[in-house]
Parts: structure tokens; sequence; C-alpha cells
């Protein structure tokens, strides 16, 4: 029986290129409540903008943020949800890759903390509308990373150009710290994954592994779909991926009513 369902948001819930969710999901979500079976969304974007997104719903769900580095629960508003799990970088290497991805041609550096994201390295205008206005992100530009006075969670090389070049860079030089393509232009770096996030937030729940379902699109959600009972990877991702995974999915609010209907059934039975 699913207990918990946990989705990526870019590239899953929402295609890229578009910004909004699939019509019906609240309702959906609700179903799935009023079922037993929770939903959270699990992604790469900062808590803020998850709340934004999903406002009709926010105070009663769970947050699995900055791609596992931050997990919160429901109750309350957006100043004092419980934190369920964190997972920061030690200071000295947060500051050293960041400075690293600065000193990349024509990339800059998003470090976020817990609640805030920061820029590094210049901030163009559309990195500023796409984080601001369009993914809703609450940004703060700085000089340099030893600036930043609190925990970094994550840190993510913005890539205009695209990740190839970038990743081939630095990812053997911080290969330790579980570089991700999180999209066409984003590359991804942390001490947690998405798998350090949905473990920390089925151990505070008191939910098995095995109860949850997980979607997912990019290499990002590899530790969530790996630890879960039942991944799906969405039909668009990298050829490679589809490879990994059997269980593929082209539609997630289609999935989720074919796992209210088989609970149902269970629940019956």
């Amino acid at each position: 029986m699913i207990k918990l369902i946990a989705s990526d948001i870019d590239g899953t819930l929402i295609p890229y290129g578009e910004s909004g969710l699939p019509r019906g999901l609240f309702p959906l979500i609700r179903r799935l409540r009023e079922a037993g079976i929770l939903f959270c969304p699990a992604s790469g974007r900062q808590y803020h903008s998850l709340r934004r997104l999903f406002a009709p719903a926010a105070d009663e769900m769970c947050f699995l943020c900055e791609n596992g580095a931050v997990v919160f629960g429901p109750g309350g508003g957006e100043e004092d949800a419980p934190i369920l799990s964190k997972t920061a970088f030690p200071k000295a290497v947060a500051v050293a890759l960041s400075r690293d991805i600065v000193a990349r041609a024509g990339c800059q550096a998003l470090i976020s903390g817990e609640r805030t994201g920061y820029v590094c390295g210049g901030y163009p205008p559309d990195l500023a509308r796409h984080l601001e206005r369009e993914v809703g992100s609450i940004i703060l530009p700085v000089e340099d990373p030893e600036e930043i006075g609190e925990d970094i969670v994550k840190i993510s090389a913005y890539c205009p150009n695209g990740t190839n070049i970038p990743a081939g860079i630095l990812g053997p030089k911080w290969s330790e710290w579980n570089m991700a393509v999180a999209g066409p232009i984003w590359l991804d770096f942390g001490v947690a994954d998405k798998g350090t996030g949905i473990r920390g937030l089925c151990k505070a729940l008191d939910i098995g592994l095995e109860e949850v379902a997980a979607f997912g699109d990019n290499w990002n959600d590899v530790g969530m779909l790996d630890a879960v009972g039942r991944p799906y990877l969405m039909t668009t991702a990298d050829p490679v991926l589809r490879a990994k995974y059997s269980r593929q999915c082209a539609d997630v609010p289609a999935e989720l009513e074919k796992i209210l209907e088989e609970n149902g059934k269970r629940s019956e039975g």
C-alpha cells in the first residue's frame, strides 16, 4: 500500500518551458490525503518557491527542498514550519566550490541557504527574471560566498550556454559532492541528494520506503528513485536513465489516479 508520493517538479510535474502545475492537481492531492496518502513535492527549488507554487495546500504538505538538503513538515505558516531534516556543506568547501563555478566563463553560482538563495558572480537580468518572477525564489546578490552568514545546503551552477563543458570541468574536481545535471542549464552540487531527503522524511513520518512512490525525470532524481519502493521515470528522460528504470510515466496525474484506484481496491479487500 502506498502511503507517500514524492514528485519532482521541473520536467516532471511541469514540462520544461511551462510554468504552471497540471489542471486538477489540487483536488487530486486532496483526494490522496483523504485516502491516507501524503503528497510531497521533491525539488531543487527552495522552500518559498515551492510553497508559492502549492499555495492552496501548502500548510498541510511536506516539502523536500534543495534536492533533499532541507525537508519541511506540515503545520503553521512558512516561517514556523518544522524542519524534519537538514544537511549542510562544510563552509570552506562551499566557498571554494562557489568560487570555482564563478571562475568558469559565463557561469554564475546560485548558493542555497535554508530559506534564502544567494547569487554570486553577477546577477544577469535573465537569471533574475527566471529565479524571482518565474520560479518565485527569494534571492540576494553577494560579492563573495564568505558573506553568507548561514548554513549552505546546496550550490548550483547556472550555465546558460549548456552544462556539457562546465560539467566536464567541475565534475571530476568536485565529484565527492553529488554533482547532477538538474536541467538544460543547471548543475547541482550538494552533501545531500533527494535520496537523503526522502529517507529523512520517511524516518520522521514513520513510513517505510517500500510504501513510497516517487516521480522524476533527471539525474538529480536518481537517489530518490533508487531509495523508494515504486520509482517512476518520465518518458522524456535521458535514454541512459530510461534503460535503468522499467516503470515509466508520461503523465503524473494519470498515474496518481491509478495509485488511488489501486489503494482503494486493497482497502476494500
